[in-house]
């Protein structure tokens, strides 16, 4: 029996995605730079997916360029609105303190080898950035915000358009990490304020290695890899077409009757959680409204994750920790402390994300299973 519960790591490939890649990698195997008949069949194959993409999230397809993922769209967006910051003497970025590390990260290397001061914002219990707390802390040499759509722990869905409109009535530039949110929550950037959008194909059953940084017309990207003229010259080296073919497929499937996906998901979501719940002494971490679909982030107080993983894994539960990008550190998720959870709190917490592939009954097994191991555990750490 294998149960998974952490698509919030990575999704499986779907059979869509998959059926979309194969051509490219067999026969179909030209260079899209090349001019002879199998590098334009590629070439094609790159303007079909930068058109479906840019359809499913309501942008022109000269606004997209394709990435190795959400880290590397994350570091070429604020890589760009510093650079751009700086031509108009702004050095100062704004983000939170739950952001995922390749934002907070990014962001420390800008502060040590590019000049740039850094204000992180607190967020509330739940995990919300107040729009009320990103205008104070806009200054008049502001260049950038950088604030995620969703967090990849607790689930907890910002209010991205506040944010954005606050930041586009200052003249300041507004990134987003969405790569939690694409594929399960709209995305429109005809609607939305956002200047800059990553995301990543592995979260919404498209290849691993294969991301979107969305750029508003007449921004000008700065280039992380440099060498050829590839993705307008903003990111050097052949494309990957196979896993851009399977994004944008993966992408479009995700985009079609999200509306009622997201409604199962949430039902399996919310079983889960009323079941857990009624274990003593566990509570859930983020808001239960404001929440993507499928996350749960609960504490087992008086049990560590530690324990409980390996626990859950020898059952066939597939959950985690936290993020991934932490897994083996021993440090406590700095998301959850940012929310007041205490560290001992922290390490007994666990986050649970589903997906449209669930069952019913396969949510109740869990939960029975979760349960009876929280039990066993305490039941373990009494007797010492």
């Amino acid at each position: 029996m294998l149960i998974y519960a952490d698509n919030a790591a990575t999704t499986r490939l779907s059979s869509r995605a998959l059926r979309a890649m194969l051509p490219f990698l067999e026969e179909q195997y030209g260079n899209p730079s090349s001019i002879h008949p199998l590098g334009q069949a590629a070439a094609r194959a790159l303007v079909m997916a930068r058109e479906t993409a840019a359809r499913c999230l309501g942008a022109r397809p000269s606004e997209i360029t394709f990435t190795s993922g959400g880290s590397e769209s994350d570091n070429q967006a604020l890589l760009t609105a510093a650079r751009l910051g700086r031509k108009r003497g702004r050095t100062h970025l704004i983000s939170s303190r739950i952001e995922h590390p390749a934002v907070l990260r990014t962001l420390e290397a800008l502060e040590e080898n590019e000049g740039c001061e850094v204000t992180l914002l607190p967020v509330t219990p739940e995990g919300f950035v107040r729009p009320a707390s990103v205008l104070a802390a806009i200054r008049p040499d502001t260049a950038c915000v950088s604030i995620m759509t969703a967090n990849n722990e607790t689930g907890t869905v910002q209010d991205i358009a506040a944010i954005g409109q606050i930041c586009r009535d200052k003249g300041v530039l507004f990134h987003t990490d969405a790569v939690q949110a694409a594929g399960h929550l709209p995305l429109d950037m005809g609607a939305l304020p956002v200047d800059l959008l990553s995301l990543s194909g592995h979260k919404f059953h498209g290849p691993k290695g294969c991301g979107i940084l969305y750029a508003r017309s007449g921004l000008e990207l700065t280039s992380l890899i440099h060498g050829g003229e590839q993705e307008r010259g903003k990111r050097a080296g052949t494309e990957n077409i196979a896993a851009i073919a399977g994004l944008a497929a993966a992408l479009e499937e995700a985009c079609t009757d999200q509306a009622a996906r997201t409604d199962r998901v949430r039902h399996l979501r919310d079983l889960l959680r009323d079941a857990l719940l009624e274990l003593p002494g566990t509570h859930l971490n983020g808001d239960p409204v404001h929440c993507l679909p499928g996350h749960l982030n609960v504490t087992f107080d008086g049990v560590a994750a530690e324990a409980l993983l390996p626990a859950l894994g020898a059952e066939g539960i597939c959950a985690s920790a936290g993020s991934a990008c932490a897994s083996g550190s021993s440090l406590p998720s700095h998301v959850l402390l940012a929310m007041g959870l205490s560290p001992e709190a922290a390490r007994s917490t666990l986050r649970f994300s589903l997906g449209d592939d669930l069952t019913e009954d396969a949510v109740q097994q869990m939960a029975g299973i979760v349960a009876a191991q929280v039990t066993r555990l305490r039941s373990l750490h009494k007797k010492k």
